[in-house]
């Protein structure tokens, strides 16, 4: 005869059913947008926290930056700096690409996950602000002055040399950013977001040969307009790929494997002490026949 699972085994079942759902569907629209509002005020206040500090630390890191990369042999900055300036519409379009493309499509990507692949949203949504959550850390404790800041060291700011658009085109613009966030690159680290997504998801080709070619392109962009340091982008894709595996344990392999389990175990335990208990009053039983019988003779 077959065995009914227990009530609590039976709860536990449901839990994880309950959680499963619930990680494979997409949350309330408000929720995710009160989300971008308080990662919105953190950033800000990650600027105002260094303004009171003064930049001093920021350019003194700088200085450490550059030597690690010279002794690595990494410091290609100054170089791709020149070779863009030398293409001044080439310029242009970096400048307009740094300054948008990286909310437009991380944005992008962000609703069509949402309405396309419900079914990855929460895990990929919670990657990326794990990710900008670590980063607003490091932009507080390890502010950076970007290579445009380091004139004597040959560097040029395409915006300004051009009268260019782009993202700090004007002092409004530069007042209302931290221009010296730039220890991890959130722009390496939301590209290689972006990218993975579209190579691993995405359907069409074209979207995956985008998917390739879209960080790539981010981090010569950022390179090339003095915006960030190489060992910036390697740290903000590092930091993009741990909270991906992070993100990737919490969601799919757990709690809902974990409430399984511990469902089956209580199954079990409730097994053998029933088991136990029937041993028990079987051998009470067949004591007390016996003590019976004894009396009668």
């Amino acid at each position: 005869m077959a065995q009914t699972a227990p009530p609590t085994a039976r709860r536990g079942e449901a839990g994880a059913s309950r959680i499963r759902r619930r990680v494979l569907t997409a949350p309330p629209v408000w929720r995710e947008l009160l989300l971008v509002v308080l990662f919105y005020t953190g950033y800000t206040l990650t600027r105002v926290v260094l303004v009171q500090d003064g930049t001093g630390p920021a350019f003194a890191h700088a200085d450490e930056i550059l030597r690690v990369e010279r002794f690595l042999g990494l410091d290609v900055e100054l170089d791709l700096n020149q070779t863009l300036l030398a293409v001044p519409w080439l310029a242009r379009t970096a400048n307009v690409f740094y300054a948008t493309m990286h909310f437009i499509v991380t944005l992008g990507i962000v609703v069509w996950l949402y309405r396309y692949r419900p079914q990855h949203y929460r895990w990929l949504r919670t990657s990326i602000m794990i990710a900008t959550g670590v980063a607003l850390i490091g932009f507080w404790l390890y502010p950076l002055a970007p290579p445009r800041f380091l004139h004597s060291e040959g560097f040029v700011d395409p915006v300004t040399a051009l009268h260019s658009l782009g993202l700090y085109a004007s002092d409004a613009s530069g007042s209302l950013t931290n221009q010296y966030a730039a220890m991890p690159s959130m722009h390496a680290g939301w590209s290689l977001w972006c990218g993975l997504i579209l190579v691993k998801l995405a359907s069409q080709r074209w979207a995956k040969v985008v998917g390739v070619l879209y960080p790539a392109t981010t981090v010569f962009v950022i390179l090339s307009t003095a915006n960030h340091y190489v060992l910036d982008a390697v740290a903000g894709m590092a930091l993009i790929s741990g909270a991906l595996w992070v993100s990737w344990i919490l969601y799919m392999r757990c709690p809902a494997p974990i409430l399984i389990a511990r469902a089956r175990v209580t199954h079990r335990l409730a097994q053998r002490l029933a088991q136990r208990s029937g041993r028990s009053t079987g051998g009470s039983g067949a004591g007390s026949a016996a003590a019976g019988g004894a009396g009668r003779s």
